[in-house]
């Protein structure tokens, strides 16, 4: 996956589109290891394996560690790794806590306003009301999730935070990916992958020794238990998932792509319901219709 020009015009949406369920899967998976793994340990762990799937791929494919690439290029990736791996999935660990899966993934459709509106700023796409009005509807969304809160009895400290992390861990992530995406047509997406993970997994593994309670982080990872549900996450969620959005990224506009990986809303409520059994009510499929139109209006190439 090298020249964007040789591949069908259809691969970035398709790849964007995968990227939107394997997250969804994996996003259950990480909801039942934080209830007895730290956000941070958690993040740390999941980096780890995801460098321990992709090495290999790597040399199956031939892939080398140390292409010829300027070194401001791996710099952004480290920087978009370290912003959008080990900040932003830290902040969504903990969104993820506090709101459970579904209303983390209502959450999640600040996405697509902050991939377009950075977009803006930073690659000077254009920004059209009907962009500026589908932002407001993912806003609206989210206002909606107090009646919610309280419906799952939800304290409105854990609600307000949990909000407030899930909007940040957005930010941080689109910003990851949109300073990145000049960069990624001439680079490998599974080496770019891995140079984003290594800056996230590198940026973690220096905090956490430095943090007071390491041993509250890093002790539930000596427990095998905790590993069950850990490490498939880690596969469909840190390896699979974030190869595909890369590629989307890479072949699709950066509007398209956010559009179809919004797709990840749909799927976790829908998983959420019948694996994690969260209630599925009125307030929520309102706030997901609304949430889902708004990233579609948000992301819109029109």
């Amino acid at each position: 996956m090298t020249e964007a020009a040789s591949t069908p015009g259809s691969l970035g949406e398709t790849l964007a589109a995968g990227s939107a369920l394997a997250w969804a899967v994996a996003v259950i998976l990480f909801r039942v290891s934080g209830r007895s793994v730290h956000p941070v340990g958690l993040n740390l762990a999941k980096n780890i394996l995801a460098l321990v799937f992709i090495l290999p791929t790597l040399l199956i494919l031939g892939e080398p560690l140390a292409p010829a690439v300027p070194a401001s290029s791996v710099g952004l990736l480290l920087l978009s790794g370290i912003l959008g791996i080990a900040v932003s999935d830290t902040l969504f660990f903990y969104a993820l806590n506090r709101l459970g899966a579904s209303l983390t993934a209502i959450v999640d459709c600040f996405y697509s306003p902050f991939v377009i509106a950075l977009s803006f700023v930073l690659l000077g796409e254009r920004l059209t009301l009907i962009q500026l009005a589908g932002a407001g509807l993912v806003v609206s969304a989210v206002l909606t999730l107090s009646k919610e809160g309280k419906a799952e009895k939800i304290e409105r400290k854990d609600l307000v935070l949990g909000i407030l992390f899930g909007i940040l861990a957005m930010f941080f992530v689109a910003f990851g990916i949109v300073m990145v995406k000049p960069i990624l047509g001439g680079l490998s997406v599974y080496w770019a992958t891995f140079v984003r993970l290594a800056g996230g997994a590198l940026a973690l593994g220096l905090l956490v020794p430095l943090l007071r309670n390491r041993r509250a982080i890093l002790g539930p990872l000596f427990d095998p238990r905790n590993w069950k549900a850990l490490v498939p996450a880690a596969f469909f969620g840190s390896y699979l998932s974030l190869i595909l959005w890369m590629g989307g990224m890479k072949y699709a506009k950066a509007s398209v792509a956010a559009i179809l990986n919004q797709l990840n809303t749909i799927f976790i409520v829908i998983i959420a319901a019948i694996v994690l059994k969260e209630k599925l009510t009125g307030w929520k499929i309102l706030a997901v219709a609304l949430a889902f139109v708004g990233a579609y209006l948000a992301s819109s190439p029109f």
